[in-house]
């Protein structure tokens, strides 16, 4: 069984993508906290809401293909494996890992370093760009913790 690939790959992939999702769905478009460029380009014209809704798309195609890309992955991973239960749950502590990777990566770099948008453009930064960045961090090392955890058990 060590010579079956790793879930990791896939479950990062998938977690990324489908917390891209989650954030470009929930945050941008359900709760119009925010938009991708929103605090470089204000919300405050057709244009700039164009500019913005460009911006989001190619962000979210970008989450498409880091979804299909773990989606491939966990297809390869997955063919011929006896150990489905465990595998299932490793699968799952990865995508948690992925999905703060993605929350921490995309914290750091849009809302702290280019200074893009932020959780609740409103405020600019605020405590919820910390607690987004630290949201990523739990998910990480939970993640991680329920993979090894199932790993120990097959």
């Amino acid at each position: 069984m060590t010579d079956l690939p790793s879930l990791a790959p896939p479950g990062i992939m998938l977690g990324i993508g489908l917390g891209g999702f989650f954030d470009g769905i929930v945050l941008h478009q359900i709760f119009q906290a925010h938009a991708m460029l929103s605090a470089v380009i204000p919300l405050n014209s057709m244009m700039n809401m164009k500019a913005n809704m460009l911006a989001d798309g190619l962000f979210h195609a970008f989450m498409w293909m880091a979804t299909l890309i773990g989606v491939t992955l966990l297809w390869r991973a997955l063919n011929g494996r006896r150990d489905a239960s465990a595998a299932g749950w490793r699968l799952i502590g990865y995508m948690l890992a992925g999905w703060g990777w993605f929350n921490l990566v995309e914290g750091l770099i849009d809302h702290h370093l280019l200074d893009l948008h932020h959780v609740v453009e409103a405020l600019g930064l605020s405590m919820w760009d910390w607690l987004f960045l630290a949201s990523g961090i739990v998910l990480i090392l939970v993640g991680h913790v329920i993979a090894r955890k199932s790993s120990q058990a097959t």
